[in-house]
């Protein structure tokens, strides 16, 4: 394999300022093959050193470097460039791995419904990296279950659990904080945040205290993912005085407590999300995630806490590329979300994996979310190979048109229940009455004195089962699965074409994650070097696949 440089260095021809410095090494470690380079650069634990030797460019992992160019020490070669090692376990901020307990600055970000399983987190925890088990979408009785067997492994391993703002259902996400609180749950992914909740908050300062050093020491930790600068800088502030004095008064907290929580973040870790699957607002990376660190960098100074403020970054991230992009812009730990989904041990079907690993980057839609169906908020899902979006997006249209079920046109009405609810909305109402007589009976008084609010709860009913048919595979709604989904889906099948990943069955989460991480460290070295004026020709130029056993072979 051969390297090429760009116009500015056209080899053969360097002059004295064609290089940076000097190479003083044995020159058998020289090597300038395909195959002896492929390995240079794949051993991300050692440095590379690009030499020129007879005309040729070499690499080599071994030697003394000097950079005085006015003096040639003797028996050295003109040094093109070099790239430092890239340790896995060096890759984003060394405090979040440290506060975290990680080995890998690595997280698997939840998913609703249980599709960030259980199984993900234990296999992510064996490994070194963090994952979180989507809570959002299931009771407060299946919640536990997760929690019941996460506390029952024989191994314990670090993990979180999601908790989703749930502004239109009231008392669930005080239900879900009762259930961590008691089973001491002590992290949780914050997602889909409007605005600060007093669940949250509760969460985050319930049991604060100092130690004998006057450290203050916040038993729980909140990691936000969030879209918007507005919602970020309220996480990267103290709880609001308001809300502290509620939990005062209720006796969930003392003055004291209440005045260290004034002094502290509601969250000291936030993802900044792009283009993601789920809730999102769509946001580019490149602008998104530099703002997100201006904003934590100047949240930092103006309240001056004593623990680092930490952005890390999530949604799009599904190449080594993507990954080494958020690193390179100063990602402090990378989410990975969509391509887990498709991994054999998410809490999906195969149905829907089998969709995810078909899926190209355009494949993606906005459709209304059914938790926050009323405000108009959307999530991206799936549009290969079902007719959600489309069908999601009608029903949202009859809601602003019309004021009540009964005044929805007669063809209308029957497209509903023919073609998209395959049931009569009697019957729907019915079984969704009999839901909120036990979850949440205040619903049924507002549904009956404001039809148009019957009328959410009715279509509520379709958009809440089509991620539940996609999750259990139910063959005859597959063309109304509700599958959440980023463009980063896309860009990993693009990416694993013609490897052990192309099949569904070969994806785990574990090879997957590793491959990210090793991948995204080999994208920054290969980076270093091209920045330098050295540009390796493919294959040595990109990064592939590998498998599991590879990658722990080469670091």
């Amino acid at each position: 394999m051969s390297l090429s440089f760009n116009s500015k260095l056209i080899w053969p021809s360097f002059s004295q300022q064609a290089h940076t410095g000097w190479w003083k090494g044995p020159v058998t470690t020289l090597v300038s093959d395909g195959a002896g380079i492929a390995d240079l650069l794949g051993d991300l634990n050692r440095p590379v050193f690009a030499v020129l030797k007879d005309g040729e460019i070499c690499l080599s992992n071994q030697g003394e470097l000097s950079f005085d160019l006015t003096a040639r020490p003797a028996a050295s070669l003109p040094l093109l460039g070099f790239a430092a090692p890239a340790i896995l376990e060096k890759l984003g901020d060394a405090s979040f791995c440290q506060d975290h307990g990680l080995k890998y600055a690595y997280i698997g970000g939840s998913m609703a419904h249980g599709i960030s399983s259980p199984e993900i987190a234990i296999e992510l925890g064996r490994n070194g990296m963090l994952g979180f088990i989507g809570a959002a979408g299931q009771s407060p009785a299946r919640v536990e279950q997760s929690i019941l067997k996460m506390k029952s492994l024989a191994e314990p391993v670090l993990y979180g659990f999601n908790l989703i703002h749930s502004p239109n259902e009231k008392g669930l996400e005080d239900a879900i904080v009762d259930l961590y609180l008691k089973h001491e749950i002590r992290l949780v992914e914050a997602s889909a945040f409007l605005a600060m909740s007093l669940p949250l908050v509760r969460y985050r300062v319930t049991g604060i205290h100092e130690d004998a050093q006057g450290n203050i020491i916040t038993p729980n930790k909140v990691i936000a993912k969030v879209s918007r600068v507005e919602v970020a800088a309220k996480f990267f502030a103290p709880p609001p005085d308001k809300m502290l004095q509620k939990l005062v008064d209720s006796g969930v907290i003392t003055e004291h407590q209440a005045k260290l929580a004034a002094r502290i973040p509601v969250a000291q870790d936030l993802t900044s999300e792009a283009d993601s699957g789920g809730h999102t607002d769509n946001r580019p990376a490149v602008s998104l995630h530099p703002t997100m660190i201006a904003l934590k960098n100047r949240l930092q100074a103006e309240y001056k806490y004593p623990m680092p403020l930490r952005v890390g970054f999530g949604g799009g991230t599904g190449t080594p590329a993507s990954a080494a992009a958020a690193l390179a812009m100063g990602a402090a730990y990378l989410v990975v979300g969509s391509v887990h989904q498709a991994c054999i041990e998410s809490g999906t079907s195969d149905a829907a994996r089998l969709m995810l690993a078909n899926a190209g980057q355009a494949d993606t839609a906005m459709a209304p979310a059914g938790d926050m169906f009323e405000m108009g908020v959307t999530v991206q899902v799936l549009k290969r190979g079902t007719m959600f979006a489309m069908r999601a997006q009608k029903l949202y249209d009859i809601y602003r048109r019309y004021d009540s079920i009964e005044s929805i046109p007669a063809a209308d009405r029957q497209t509903l229940e023919k073609t998209i609810f395959q049931e009569t909305i009697d019957n729907i109402w019915a079984g969704t009455a009999d839901f909120f007589r036990q979850r949440d009976p205040s619903q049924l008084d507002k549904a009956t004195a404001d039809p148009h609010h019957k009328m959410a709860l009715i279509f509520r009913w379709y958009l809440g089962l089509s991620p539940r048919w996609a999750v259990s595979g139910e063959e005859n709604r597959k063309v109304d699965f509700q599958v959440w989904c980023g463009p980063a889906m896309g860009a990993f099948n693009e990416w694993a074409k013609g490897s052990h990943f192309e099949k569904p069955e070969n994806r785990k989460v574990v090879d997957v994650a590793m491959n990210l991480l090793y991948g995204s460290a080999l994208e920054l070295r290969l980076t270093q070097l091209r920045n330098q004026g050295i540009n390796f020709a493919d294959p040595l130029g990109s990064v592939g696949p590998l498998t599991l056993e590879q990658i722990r072979k080469l670091i």
